[in-house]
């Protein structure tokens, strides 16, 4: 919580604790600390080979048979703890025809727009339009997720947001922004290292006084000013007594409890090292980072995982966005070509012409690797016990990606992969088809061209590998409300999050119709569908 949040609340309540009649008749006790809940996200570009990577059960409950022959089998061991979210769709989508979305460009308004649900700006209203400003600089007109989160529970007010390879986002593949046309640069390894290490002593627990110091003043620091001025009023002894006693339970309540898993032996057992992250940060090429071997088990990319799960156990942010570059060459794959053309089928940056040879085969190399990277997430995440789970239990660990099908980079049928319940409050365990509950949703059409025997010719402006846009359409936004709500993020009277607010998230973003996009912001800004998916909730 931050400064402005507690000034309000608790600074409002320490003035009318006279008025607390009951306040000397509570007895302060020190309640067991419920473990915080945290999300985690890992983002990758491109897409996925979604014919196989969609388990064919789109509602019910899964069992690791059902990821068997899938990318995700890999995620098998914890099929339990799992929820995939089937029939979403994200928000502006570029299509040739301007048919669902602005025309600034294919990467540029899906990324500012994927966890913002804002248009870009400045608008573009053609397609194929080179401009500088409008196809590479365009930015949305409002803050992301993570920002939007981390207003009302991260320290400072800002995500943790850890930049895989250390590669500098531009606004063609950046996704996180503090407020409109405003880009949050993320951290490399060094810099998330130097971060976290100093939370604690060699071999013990971070100390309370320097946990909260990291977390912000105490609750009574915060509220110290209001506090004075109480305190100087002409009030009666018995007035007196119930600012004391009620001073004292906001000192009981508002300790700060520090993780006992915070310790440089958890730093160690992670490979969260000085000597592994210089390693990292001496990587010869680019392009190696990320699949280049560290150490036994660990490459640049788990680096980066085990780095987010020391934040989390430490509880240093609970917001923590993994995010993969675009545009990259996986030398350690094998691979020869950039993953935006081969997304695209092609050896090269078109959207029309001759299938490379074997491009499926080294799609499902690529979509198997991002999968192995969020396998290792969730198996570090779970290792660690935290309460009367673990410390994944805790946390939703989600897998984005910003289309659904490279080459058509249709938006609808997004591949979303939840691990972790936050808390309890999802249901795991299961798909669930948040459109309409059928079983058997699409698994889209990406093997239609470019697999032996078949097709040898693409085409990327007829989005004919992605999924009929009348199918698996459910807005984006309601699962960043679930997700909100899960984690306790309040809503003002509007439904929109706002810091001390009271009410639970229904509304998210400008616009959870993607056509609505359509001008880039000139449409009034209207949430259809507001609320959060309930289905994926524990209790449904």
């Amino acid at each position: 919580m931050n400064r402005r949040i507690f000034l309000r609340g608790l600074g409002g309540a320490c003035v009318a604790a006279p008025f607390l009649s009951s306040i000397l008749d509570r007895t302060v006790q020190a309640q067991p600390a419920t473990p915080p809940k945290r999300l985690i996200v890992m983002y990758t570009h491109y897409g996925c080979i979604t014919t196989r990577f969609f388990p064919k059960k789109s509602h019910g409950p899964l069992t690791a048979a059902d990821l068997e022959s899938t990318t995700l089998k890999h995620l098998a061991p914890y099929v339990d703890k799992l929820l995939m979210p089937r029939g979403i769709r994200a928000m502006n989508e570029w299509t040739a025809t301007m048919a669902r979305g602005q025309g600034n460009d294919r990467h540029t308004q899906v990324n500012g727009s994927y966890f913002t649900c804002h248009p870009v700006t400045p608008n573009s209203d053609d397609p194929f339009s080179f401009a500088q400003e409008t196809k590479f600089n365009a930015m949305p007109t409002g803050p992301s997720l993570d920002h939007v989160i981390a207003r009302q529970l991260s320290p400072q007010g800002t995500p943790l947001l850890l930049s895989t390879a250390g590669q500098r986002d531009n606004p063609q593949s950046a996704i996180s922004y503090s407020a409109a046309e405003t880009l949050f640069r993320g951290l490399n390894a060094s810099q998330a290292f130097s971060s976290l290490t100093g939370l604690f002593d060699t071999g013990e627990p971070t100390s309370p006084d320097t946990y909260a110091a990291m977390r912000g003043k105490s609750v009574l620091d915060l509220v110290k000013d209001d506090l004075q001025t109480l305190e100087r009023f002409d009030m009666s002894r018995a007035d007196k007594q119930k600012l004391a006693a009620w001073k004292e339970l906001v000192h009981a309540t508002g300790t700060v409890v520090a993780s006992p898993n915070c310790t440089t032996a958890l730093a160690t057992a992670l490979g969260a090292t000085r000597e592994n992250v210089d390693l990292m940060s001496t990587t010869p090429a680019f392009d190696d980072a990320l699949t280049r071997p560290i150490s036994d088990g660990l490459d640049g990319a788990d680096l980066y995982s085990n780095l987010a799960v020391l934040a989390a156990a430490c509880n240093a942010n609970p917001v923590i966005f993994l995010k993969y570059p675009g545009n990259y060459l996986f030398r350690g794959l094998g691979l020869t070509q950039e993953s935006a053309s081969l997304s695209g089928r092609l050896d090269n940056a078109g959207m029309q012409g001759t299938c490379v040879p074997g491009v499926i085969d080294m799609l499902l190399k690529i979509d198997d690797y991002y999968a192995r990277k969020f396998a290792h997430l969730v198996e570090q995440l779970n290792r660690i016990d935290e309460g009367d789970g673990t410390l994944l239990d805790n946390c939703a660990a989600v897998w984005f990606q910003d289309v659904s099908d490279g080459c058509a980079r249709n938006l609808n049928n997004l591949p979303i992969v939840q691990v972790g319940s936050a808390g309890g409050y999802f249901k795991t365990g299961w798909a669930v088809n948040v459109e309409d509950g059928s079983p058997d949703l699409t698994a889209g059409n990406s093997e239609i061209t470019c697999v032996d025997g078949g097709p040898n010719e693409v085409d990327g402006i007829s989005q004919a590998t992605g999924t009929d846009p009348s199918l698996a359409n459910a807005p984006i936004n309601k699962y960043f409300c679930s997700l909100m709500n899960a984690l306790g993020i309040k809503a003002g009277p509007d439904g929109f999050p706002a810091p001390g607010g009271s009410e639970p998230v229904t509304h998210f973003g400008m616009y959870d119709r993607t056509e609505d996009f359509i001008g880039g912001g000139t449409n009034p800004p209207t949430i259809h569908d507001p609320g959060e998916f309930t289905a994926l909730r524990a209790s449904s």
